[in-house]
C-alpha cells in the first residue's frame, strides 16, 4: 500500500533477523505469534462488522483495502515468514478463526516455551504500623472522591 519502497522492504527483512538474533543472545525470549484467519472468517468478520452498528468503529478504510488484497497480504505473509522464521526466533501460527480458542491456545502454547524454575525468597513478615496517638486523619472535601455507583 505504498507505505515502504522495496529497498527499505529489502533492508527490513535484512535487519529483522540480524536485530531478533541480538536480542535472544542478550537473554531475551522472542516469541513471535500470528494468528491466522481463513478468507472465509475474515469476510464474515468484516460482513458482522458492517452490519453492527456497534462494531462498525472496528473497520477502517485500511481494513477495507486489506479486503480487496487478500491474496497480496497472504503472498507478503508468506514472504516474512520465509525470510523472518529463524531458529532463534521462530514463527508460530495460531489457527485464529474461533477467537476463544486461538487464545487459549496461545496462552497454553506460550507458558510452555518458558522455562520456569523455583525463585527461593525470605519469608516476609508485617512490621508494625507507627501509631500516634495526637494524628487525627482529615476529612478531605467530597469532590476528590469518584462517586460510589455500585
Amino acid at each position: 500500500m505504498g507505505f515502504a519502497t522495496p529497498e527499505q522492504v529489502e533492508q527490513f527483512f535484512h535487519d529483522v533477523p540480524e536485530f531478533e538474533r541480538m536480542l535472544v543472545r542478550s537473554g531475551v525470549i522472542l516469541l513471535k505469534y500470528w494468528f491466522s484467519i481463513t478468507d472465509e472468517e475474515q469476510q464474515l468478520r468484516f460482513l458482522m462488522r458492517i452490519h453492527d452498528p456497534m462494531k462498525q468503529w472496528k473497520l477502517s478504510p485500511m481494513d477495507l483495502q486489506s479486503r480487496v488484497r487478500w491474496e497480496d497480504y497472504t503472498r507478503a505473509k508468506e514472504d516474512m515468514f520465509t525470510r523472518t522464521n529463524i531458529p532463534e526466533a521462530p514463527w508460530f501460527i495460531v489457527e485464529g478463526n474461533d477467537k476463544k480458542r486461538a487464545r487459549l491456545n496461545c496462552i497454553d502454547h506460550f507458558l510452555k516455551q518458558v522455562p520456569y524454575t523455583t525463585v527461593s525468597h525470605d519469608q516476609i513478615t508485617l512490621p508494625h504500623r507507627k501509631f500516634d496517638p495526637h494524628y487525627e486523619r482529615k476529612t478531605l472535601p467530597h469532590e476528590l472522591y469518584v462517586p460510589q455507583k455500585y
